[in-house]
């Protein structure tokens, strides 16, 4: 015999999530290395949010106040008023993670492109947690700095070849007007 009891649905339809959560956020880089315990915490704090097709997440100028994972659907990160695709994230990728240290204004947009269900990880979430779960705040933390550290190296290497190539660029000029 079928089960099919509205209340039957409800707890599977929990459980299923319940596990595909926990495994989504043993793959995010800053959670890399917590407990089944410790996950299971932020799980508990994380906050549920589902935007429909072309619905903003948040927009270019906002200030951040977190991160968000994408547990379903996509989501695109867009810069300026002509909207350039910048990237395209899929479900157990991130973004916004920066907000989680500063409150200054974000630097893209982000818009879901089909329904989508996020995650949301605040500031005052990470704030709390460093208050009353200190060792796991602190790899939180940790994580996130190697992470963003990795970021600014990336760029770092990425400004010197634009660099390179802008001199490059700028000598090939100069030769071709005959100045010295």
């Amino acid at each position: 015999m079928e089960e099919d009891t509205y209340w039957s649905n409800i707890f599977k339809k929990e459980e299923k999530e319940e596990k595909s959560i926990y495994t989504v956020l043993t793959k995010i880089p800053i959670f890399r290395g917590l407990t089944r315990r410790e996950l299971k915490a932020i799980e508990r704090i994380l906050h549920h949010r589902t935007y429909k097709a072309d619905e903003a997440i948040f927009y270019e100028g906002e200030p951040g106040v977190g991160m968000y994972i994408i547990a379903s659907g996509k989501v695109y990160i867009t810069l300026g008023k002509e909207k350039k695709v910048l990237a395209v994230l899929t479900s157990g990728d991130f973004f916004g993670e920066m907000a989680l240290l500063l409150e200054s204004p974000r630097t893209a947009s982000a818009i879901a492109h089909e329904n989508t269900e996020l995650l949301g990880f605040f500031q005052p979430d990470l704030f709390n947690l460093l208050q009353t779960k200190p060792k796991t705040g602190n790899k939180i933390l940790q994580h996130l700095a190697q992470m963003i550290a990795e970021r600014l190296r990336q760029s770092s290497i990425e400004n010197q070849y634009l660099k390179n190539k802008l001199n490059e660029l700028e000598g090939k000029t100069k030769k071709s007007f005959g100045a010295k």
